[in-house]
């Protein structure tokens, strides 16, 4: 018993020994290790809105088509004897274009011209015999019926006259007809006769085109239901000249050096694809527009004066609805919801939900929570592409 009582006594130190040794571990481990263990402050950048100017267009496919055509037609009947222009050149109004053979219309203007100097000398034998009868008749030498069949036939040859003037200047009048001229400047497609061939007022097929190209109409096919939006931009930004400006592009996307304004949009919906003509001007000095071609109008969709935007990846879904991360005074993270609009060059147009001065995250989303503390960067300038590669 006293072997064993000495065995325990001589044992405790050790044990006790143990323990301190193990509680000051745990002690000076403490305060390290919770240090150690706490999660660092999420770094985001962050960007501050501001309403900016803000104008929507979209490209659409047009058609070209001429100011003015005039289709070339003969307004009397007969031969032609000479065409008298270049095909495909630029005629002015009233240029001779066709000589139909004026040889019938001379001759019937001859006849004509005869016929008026007999009535006319009809009309004078008649006004002769009428001024003799008068004395006669009013001494009762002749009965009254002999002078009133005398200013009668007066008349008579007075109408003639001027019915044989009549006939003259209609002979006259085709004579001029056999010149055939242009009605309006512009360019004349090629010619559709021949000379030697019989041609008629009565003709389906014209003798040729001509198109007024220094101005033209681009039509364009828009949706009847953003026609709102159309009218809301006109009236945001009238043009001096009653419409709105309108770019014309070619396939490739690049621009024609011209520029048209929006003069009407249709008031004919079509029954089948929902969409209404919109005719937009354009002045084409250069004839680089030719009626027929296809092109690409972009036209103005929408125009705000004070857009709140914020880029595509500074949105998230939550639950399905948008929302977007700011930042607030206190330095942490609020989840605000956000109603989107229109998608311009990788940004969104917040309908609602934001407003000027917020800063809103636009990196390091991922590490955020709510009312949780951040530290925000500006977002960084881009490097420049042509920058030197550092060297090795």
């Amino acid at each position: 018993m006293k072997i064993e009582r000495r065995c325990r006594m001589r044992g405790l130190p050790v044990l006790r020994l143990a323990a301190a040794a193990v509680v000051t571990a745990l002690v000076g481990c403490g305060p390290a290790a919770e240090q150690g263990m706490s999660t660092p402050t999420p770094q985001v950048t962050v960007i501050t809105v501001a309403p900016t100017r803000l104008e929507l267009t979209e490209d659409l496919p047009a058609r070209v088509a001429p100011v003015r055509i005039a289709e070339i037609r003969p307004q009397v009947s007969g031969i032609v004897r000479r065409r008298l222009f270049d095909q495909g050149a630029d005629v002015r109004a009233g240029q001779p274009l066709f000589e139909i053979d004026p040889s019938p219309f001379r001759a019937e203007e001859e006849t004509a011209a005869a016929a008026l100097q007999r009535a006319e000398a009809a009309l004078a034998r008649a006004s002769t015999h009428a001024e003799r009868l008068e004395p006669l008749v009013k001494a009762d030498a002749i009965s009254r019926q002999v002078y009133d069949d005398a200013v009668s036939q007066r008349q008579q040859a007075a109408a003639d006259v001027a019915q044989a003037r009549a006939t003259l200047s209609r002979r006259r009048l085709d004579l001029k007809f056999a010149m055939v001229e242009s009605p309006i400047a512009g360019r004349i497609d090629q010619a559709l006769v021949t000379e030697g061939a019989l041609v008629a007022s009565s003709d389906s097929t014209p003798m040729a085109r001509v198109q007024q190209i220094d101005q033209v109409y681009v039509d364009v096919r828009r949706p009847a239901s953003s026609l709102d939006a159309l009218h809301e931009a006109m009236a945001a930004q009238p043009s001096r000249n009653g419409g709105l400006s309108v770019s014309i592009l070619r396939s490739d996307g690049s621009p024609y050096e011209v520029t048209g304004r929006i003069l009407f949009s249709g008031i004919n919906v079509d029954a089948g694809t929902g969409d209404l003509l919109l005719r937009v001007l354009v002045n084409n000095p250069q004839q680089r527009l030719l009626p027929g071609m296809f092109v690409r109008a972009r036209v103005p969709r929408a125009n705000y004066a004070e857009a709140i935007m914020v880029p595509q990846q500074a949105v998230v879904r939550v639950d399905g609805k948008p929302h977007v991360w700011t930042v607030d005074g206190s330095a942490k993270a609020r989840l605000v919801a956000v109603e989107l609009g229109e998608v311009s060059e990788g940004r969104y147009r917040i309908g609602s939900g934001l407003s000027a001065g917020q800063q809103v995250v636009v990196a390091g989303i991922e590490r955020l929570a709510e009312d949780a503390l951040v530290e925000t960067q500006p977002p960084q300038a881009p490097a420049p592409a042509d920058a030197a590669a550092p060297a090795r």
